[in-house]
């Protein structure tokens, strides 16, 4: 068997749903397990969250029957709405929830005949310029809503363009806006993300949506630290005992891992992988890991990329092929040759090395690592 794989830890999710949880303070805390769950498999993920968890949100219809299919009862919060008729119906069935991002989809749930009312979120645009209604037309939309017997609940929510970036004012002018438009109005708020939950204490609410620090990483700032550690004036007070502060650490859920399955001595001067592009300055020790862009593994990580071998950091070397890296471990095997050695354990990502950090060597996000994660790297799923 290929030894490529995605060892999922299920106690490290947990562990970052409470961290989320403590940071939500008095609000509710819905995890967004879109995307397969950011590729750590959304059925396995609403499993494990489903005793503490109130509802989960996901992307879309598709992803919400999946869900449903495999027994989960939660409610199931639809990011992108109802697209027709037909699943606005389908929705009222399974008891989904629907964000509102424009007249027309309000006009939709207006007119529908439905089985059920839904619960709407009903989007404000603050400046992202996806979705949402304009602060303008916000007043009318709700109203009609609030009117309509197909509505049976609303919450009204918000998207943060630049919330990972915590020296940008964009954020704070989107809090503004957003509590200007829904001033006066009764009705719970959704605001924060996973790095409005962290960085932007004004942002927590009534509903809260951690996605990415679920998964064990960060989002602010390009955080590249494997253990991502919270920063104390993001705590609410009294968030945690004082004796258990380490306890707002971020523990990453995935870890991508191969093996060693050649090894070999490269003099200086040759070149190593397509193209030739990476070329030995001294006489090098060249490892082969069977792991490359067919099982996740991003092919413009340049040379210099981190990997670790035997729990050791090492330099990727050459381009990423479909199914091979090569790694120079000529400076761990100083003095002792067979220190790496065929069927050595390799890890791409997770444990001390973050998926951020290897993203940056890709010129990526650590979103997209995760959540393409294909259907060749099998996911283990353990629980500690």
């Amino acid at each position: 068997m290929r030894p490529t794989k995605a060892l999922i830890d299920l106690s490290a999710l947990r562990h970052n749903y409470a961290v989320a949880q403590r940071l939500s303070g008095d609000g509710r805390t819905l995890p967004i397990i879109k995307a397969n769950a950011y590729g750590h498999g959304a059925v396995e993920v609403a499993h494990a969250l489903e005793s503490s968890a109130p509802a989960f949100g996901v992307a879309c219809f598709d992803e919400a029957m999946e869900l449903r299919t495999a027994g989960i009862k939660k409610p199931l919060l639809l990011l992108q709405g109802a697209l027709n008729a037909e699943e606005l119906l389908e929705a009222s069935r399974q008891q989904f929830w629907l964000v509102v991002g424009s007249e027309t989809q309000a006009e939709t749930v207006i007119t529908a005949q439905l089985e059920n009312p839904v619960s709407v979120w009903l989007k404000v645009d603050t400046g992202m310029h996806r979705l949402g209604v304009a602060s303008q037309q916000f007043r009318t939309v709700y109203q009609q809503l609030s009117a309509s017997n197909n509505v049976a609940d609303m919450v009204l929510m918000t998207h943060f363009a630049c919330s990972d970036e915590t020296e940008n004012n964009m954020t704070r002018h989107q809090l503004t806006l957003f509590s200007e438009t829904v001033q006066g109005i009764d009705a719970p708020m959704s605001l924060a993300n996973s790095a409005g939950l962290i960085a932007w204490p004004e942002s927590r609410a009534e509903w809260n949506r951690p996605g990415y620090m679920l998964y064990g990483c960060s989002p602010v700032n390009g955080s590249t630290t494997a253990t991502q550690r919270l920063p104390e004036d993001t705590l609410p007070e009294d968030a945690f005992p004082e004796d258990a502060l380490p306890e707002d650490a971020l523990r990453p859920v995935m870890t991508l891992s191969s093996q060693v399955i050649a090894v070999r001595d490269v003099p200086v001067g040759d070149t190593v992988g397509y193209g030739g592009v990476w070329q030995a300055d001294r006489d090098s020790r060249i490892a082969t890991v069977t792991i490359g862009y067919g099982d996740g593994y991003p092919r413009h990580a340049r040379s210099g990329t981190p990997v670790l071998v035997n729990g050791k950091r090492a330099p990727l070397v050459g381009r990423v092929s479909m199914d091979m890296i090569t790694v120079d471990v000529t400076d761990l095997c100083v003095n002792q040759p067979e220190a790496v050695k065929s069927g050595d354990e390799v890890i791409l990502w997770g444990g001390a090395l973050s998926v951020n950090e290897v993203a940056e060597c890709a010129g990526t996000i650590g979103y997209e690592l995760l959540t393409r994660m294909p259907a060749r790297t099998p996911r283990v799923y353990f629980d500690q």
